[in-house]
C-alpha cells in the first residue's frame, strides 16, 4: 500500500483513490472549516462542484481533494490550523 503525507503525518492509500477518498477512509471526514462561522468541511458532493473539500496539494493551494488521484509521497495540506 502507498502512502500520502497529510499535514505532515503519512496516511496510506489504495491505487486509484482520490485523497478525499482516502481521507474518508482513514475516518477523517471534516478536514477544513469555513471562514464564517467555522463549521467543518469535507467531501460534500464527490464530483468537484461544491468545493468543501479544498486542500493545498504539493504547495498548489485549492485544489479539490475529491478530484485529485491520490499518488505516492504527495504532500497534502489540510485547512486545520490555517495551511491554505
Amino acid at each position: 500500500m502507498s502512502e500520502i503525507i497529510i499535514d505532515g503525518r503519512p496516511l496510506p492509500f489504495v491505487e486509484g483513490q482520490t485523497v478525499a477518498a482516502a481521507l474518508v477512509a482513514a475516518g477523517r471526514v471534516a478536514w477544513r472549516t469555513t471562514r464564517i462561522g467555522h463549521r467543518p468541511r469535507g467531501v460534500f458532493c464527490g464530483i468537484g462542484v461544491c468545493f468543501d473539500c479544498l486542500v493545498t496539494i504539493d504547495g498548489a493551494g485549492n485544489q479539490r481533494a475529491c478530484m485529485v488521484p491520490a499518488r505516492p509521497g504527495m504532500t497534502v495540506m489540510t485547512g486545520e490550523g490555517d495551511h491554505e
